[in-house]
């Protein structure tokens, strides 16, 4: 799967994953009530005004973008009918051949491990039948637990040609209330990202790991040093936009080819449209400033990668 992504990124010259993170404050007012009318002000109503929504942004953007992240929680809070939405919008995703990273964000060990890597992205047995219940091409993953949490993730990537994004050095303010912290002498960090080089070298593709790291854009001196840590890791940059990073702090999380990196925006792109530069789209074209916004953050990335 990271050769599709790759050639994805390649053919759009846009590395960039839409993250597809809805909140109902996001969805336009005339969805909503037309998912109201049909459902109710109910889980469901919630559920359908997400699904609707998402579509209307994959159906503008699809063409832009190599990948998408949907946040699970975003879906999860609507309970079951919320994870309706999210496979819906993972297949869907799929059918416009698009790469699904699925942020879940997952960490555990032994058997809870590997029933979620099987989940997402790999496939459970139900008497003689198999099935790929959620089936996201990546999925993310948080090292905290060890190898005993992630090679259960490893194993079933291996057998069904997946990937990950482990979380190394995040976007998050606090982040450095842990990761940052010395051992050794040097920051915790570099540590984990060592040992997803580690790992990421037991699932090699032709130039890349299947094995990716989520390095947060607001950090980019970390990334750099990161980037020369890990030089065959595919890094999930967030950060982007609504978090405060611009294209001029994103060289230094890509290798001189021009790849090596992915950059995630989610509020930025997806409700585009409350923006100021994107309101004359209105309500109406929420879909549309989406494809605006795309398009302006792949010009931005594109000019600083031309200028480092």
């Amino acid at each position: 799967m990271i050769e599709k992504l790759i050639q994805k990124i390649e053919k759009t010259k846009a590395p960039i994953v839409a993250g597809l993170d809805p909140m109902l404050s996001y969805i336009p007012g005339f969805i909503l009530e037309k998912a109201f009318q049909e459902r109710g002000e109910t889980l469901e109503g919630a559920a359908q005004a997400v699904w609707e929504f998402n579509k209307g942004i994959v159906d503008a953007i699809y063409d832009l973008v190599p990948a998408v992240k949907p946040q699970i929680a975003m879906y999860e809070q609507f309970g079951i009918p919320g994870l309706q939405a999210y496979k819906r919008t993972v297949d869907y995703c799929k059918e416009k051949d698009l790469v699904v990273i699925g942020d879940v964000k997952r960490g555990d060990i032994g058997s809870t491990s590997a029933a979620y890597a099987a989940g997402h992205l790999g496939r459970v047995q139900v008497g003689s039948q198999s099935y790929a219940p959620f089936d996201e091409d990546f999925a993310t993953v948080n090292p905290y637990l060890g190898t005993d949490g992630v090679k259960p993730f490893v194993d079933v990537c291996k057998e069904y040609k997946k990937g990950l994004f482990i979380l190394v050095k995040t976007s998050n303010p606090s982040s450095g209330e842990f990761q940052d912290r010395l051992i050794d002498g040097r920051p915790l960090y570099e540590w984990v990202g060592e040992k997803v080089d580690e790992w990421g070298r037991d699932h090699m593709g032709q130039r890349y790991s299947y094995i990716g790291a989520v390095i947060g854009a607001t950090y980019p001196e970390m990334g750099k040093t990161l980037r020369k840590l890990m030089p065959q890791t595919f890094f999930l940059v967030p950060g982007y936009g609504a978090q405060g990073a611009k294209g001029a702090d994103l060289a230094n999380f890509f290798n001189e080819d021009g790849l090596g990196a992915i950059v995630n925006s989610s509020r930025g792109i997806i409700a585009a449209y409350k923006q100021e530069a994107y309101a004359a789209f209105g309500e109406e074209g929420y879909a549309q400033a989406s494809r605006k916004a795309v398009e302006d953050m792949a010009a931005d990335i594109r000019q600083a990668l031309e200028q480092a």
